[in-house]
């Protein structure tokens, strides 16, 4: 472990919350359903007239191969109407087709996941595409993304057949499937693709991260990695390394914060989670788990996100505390807590492109009122905003659930968020310049 069990009180300690509703309303019109997926990236172009989305006949179905998403965007110029610009199997209902503007390049491209004849390949039958919408020019690749650098010169890729045994939400499923895998093997885990050559190397294996700070929990797991994420400078990169011997329990995963150089050097292991873990008892009832308990065990570490180039907001337990937490990328190991007294849910955070003064998130249902609340929280005042309320069928389960998974717009002045509300799976912007604008 390379962090500190000590937090510094550089934080505002006069935290309150405010109720501020701000502004929403939906994007596009029609009968068919609009989502994006996760809240990591920007939906939004350099420019703001274009919002990138994904558009299904249903606004919940089981995943399976033959399942088509339509890939598109929305022209603010063009009363908001969806246009699509191609189709994809290759997609899940959290994350989407791993949707993304290449900023680093020119012009209008994207980035997003498909399926392919290519049985040859890494991963059999799964590939990417980089579209220019402008040209309608595409360049085919060989492994499915996770995410590309912010630089647009490569990106990291994983196994999705295996996400999807091993956390079945942000997988893929496939024919036959799910098949029996390695535990920990040595040809598998991370890789680089380089977006101008093609190539693809292995950055970190299971079978390393195994051995890395080894545990005794880890000797009969089965082991994955999620949540990976490149810092703006696209020099560093973070992920959460999980394990479990039971797939089928969400309560018995296991949980590390890492970091690492994009060639694979420098592994610097940040939090880990390691715990006792009673629900391998036979006679647990996996069953009797709420949809969201996961989400909300005391030992869980996730959605992390780069505040900056050297600092990662994460939730997770430190020191005996689970909390927003802001940790620093060096040996020095700093980690602070954020505003404990009004974050005291799981979200999914990032910063304002803007200003890392404002802090958005979420919450997940309320168990007895299945509604969540979005805010913004001033890193400097201390203060929590609920800008808004929104309500979720509880039928909605683990695999086809719509979380809000806020996302920024690139001037910091709106948010767009997934949401089930109105009965329909669609997009909504939310207008936060009355409060992020008037400081």
């Amino acid at each position: 472990m390379t962090v500190s069990s000590s937090c510094t009180a550089d934080f505002p300690r006069n935290a309150q919350s405010v109720n501020r509703p701000c502004p929403v309303r939906r994007l596009g019109t029609g009968e068919r359903h609009h989502f994006f997926g996760y809240y990591n990236k920007s939906a939004w172009d350099r420019t703001g007239r274009y919002v990138l989305g994904n558009q299904v006949a249903m606004m919940d179905a089981p995943l399976t191969p033959e399942l088509q998403a339509e890939v598109g965007y929305f022209d603010h110029r063009d009363g908001e109407s969806f246009h699509a610009v191609d189709t994809t199997t290759a997609w899940n209902w959290q994350m989407g087709c791993q949707l993304q503007w290449l900023d680093g390049e020119p012009g209008r491209k994207v980035i997003y996941n498909t399926r392919t004849d290519d049985l040859s390949a890494r991963y059999p039958g799964f590939g990417a595409v980089i579209l220019d919408i402008d040209s309608g020019e595409k360049t085919t690749l060989g492994m499915p993304v996770y995410v590309t650098a912010p630089n647009s010169r490569y990106a990291l890729c994983v196994d999705y057949r295996r996400l999807y045994v091993t956390h079945e939400t942000i997988g893929y499923s496939e024919h036959g499937g799910p098949f029996a895998l390695p535990l920990a093997p040595s040809d598998d885990g991370i890789h680089r693709l380089d977006l101008v050559t093609g190539q693809a190397s292995l950055l970190v294996s299971y079978d390393d991260l195994r051995r890395f700070h080894y545990t005794a929990s880890m000797e009969r797991a089965i082991h994955w990695v999620s949540h990976i994420e490149i810092n703006p400078a696209s020099s560093r990169l973070l992920f959460l390394h999980r394990w479990t011997e039971r797939t089928a329990d969400e309560t018995c995963f296991l949980h590390r914060l890492i970091t690492m150089n994009p060639d694979g050097s420098d592994l610097r292991l940040l939090e880990c989670s390691d715990h006792p873990l009673p629900q391998l008892a036979d006679d647990f009832d996996p069953s009797a788990v709420g949809t969201f308990d996961y989400e909300k065990s005391e030992y869980q570490i996730s959605h992390p996100l780069w505040q900056d180039d050297s600092h990662i907001v994460v939730w997770g337990p430190h020191a005996g505390s689970i909390h927003y937490h802001l940790y620093e990328d060096s040996d020095r190991g700093r980690v602070e807590a954020i505003g404990p007294d009004v974050l005291t849910e799981n979200g999914h955070m990032s910063f304002s492109p803007v200003s890392t003064r404002w802090m958005l998130s979420d919450t997940y249902p309320d168990s007895r009122t299945n509604t969540r609340i979005l805010f913004l929280y001033d890193m400097q005042e201390g203060v929590r905003y609920d800008i808004g309320e929104f309500y979720t069928p509880p039928d909605l389960k683990k695999e086809n659930r719509c979380d809000l998974h806020p996302r920024w717009r690139r001037d910091g002045l709106a948010v767009c968020i997934d949401s089930v509300h109105e009965g329909a799976r669609q997009m909504y912007v939310i207008d936060v310049s009355p409060i992020t604008g008037a400081h």
